[in-house]
């Protein structure tokens, strides 16, 4: 299962962060893959479907820690105050790093390196991760379509061929889903983020607060490494900090992707691409 996820992936079929389990959300991903590639779209692994996710490439290589990649490493504050003063929201720890950089759970890093101390890695420590790659699009997308039932997110082409696939987290109120057609009005890679207190009335800290705060970017920015506004206020399609939990969370109204997937989507879309919402 892990080689037809990392198969997806590969394809723009993302069934999130990669673990090796035959899950919702890779089942979502196959149902599409099948539908693009006119098969029956049962989201189960049949031997039509695994002969057209079959690698090119080897599933694992090996990933060399740099002095870099440790430089980067910092504790992040657990208050919006204390996040607003650091001068980058960046990875907590080597674990963090290497997974969202191969797509993976961090479950299934730990797993395919089993001998590992992840407190105590140093420079040039090699370790074994998914062999991921960028899809090769075949062209921008001309719409996008949020699935709020299904909690996806698929870019189509001119020619109403499936491009993309991703899981998405939508708004947790009922209200503060919007339904129909928006579109994209700017795009940002490595955006700040701004906090407005009002939004978060379920914080204390945040009813203390007087004042709106600019956090500084960085993948455990509360919208990730990506950001896609929409043509309604304070509405988006983002990364998070946290992407095992995308598509099985709820946010509190934009739309949660992982960070490589609102990467994608970054490269996909332009000013004016229209996004449906629909139930």
């Amino acid at each position: 299962m892990l080689e037809a996820q990392l198969a997806l992936d590969r394809a723009g079929f993302s069934s999130g962060s990669m673990d090796g389990q035959f899950g919702p959300q890779t089942r979502a991903a196959l149902r599409a893959f099948q539908s693009r590639e006119g098969l029956k779209p049962t989201g189960g692994l049949d031997s039509e479907t695994q002969a057209r996710l079959q690698l090119t490439v080897p599933p694992l290589v090996t990933y060399t820690v740099t002095s870099n990649d440790l430089a980067r490493l910092q504790p992040l504050s657990t208050t919006w105050l204390g996040k607003s003063q650091q001068g980058a929201l960046d990875y907590e720890s080597i674990l963090e790093l290497v997974a969202e950089r191969s797509h993976a759970h961090p479950i299934l890093i730990r797993r395919l390196n089993p001998d590992l101390n992840w407190t105590n890695l140093t420079a040039g420590t090699p370790v074994q991760v998914l062999n991921v790659g960028a899809p090769a699009f075949r062209s921008k997308a001309a719409w996008v379509t949020i699935h709020l039932a299904g909690k996806t997110l698929q870019a189509f082409d001119a020619g109403t061929n499936l491009l993309a696939h991703f899981p998405c987290s939508i708004a947790q109120r009922v209200e503060k889903r919007p339904t129909g057609e928006l579109n994209v009005v700017a795009a940002a890679a490595n955006p700040n983020y701004t906090f407005d207190p009002e939004v978060f009335p379920e914080s204390a800290e945040a009813r203390q607060l007087k004042t709106k705060l600019i956090l500084p970017p960085g993948p455990n920015n509360p919208v990730g490494s990506a950001w896609v506004s929409l043509n309604r206020p304070g509405y988006g399609i983002h990364g998070t900090a946290k992407p095992e939990d995308v598509g099985r969370t709820e946010s509190h109204g934009c739309f949660r992707l992982s960070n490589w997937n609102a990467e994608l989507l970054l490269k996909l879309v332009s000013l004016g691409t229209p996004v449906l919402v629909v139930e």
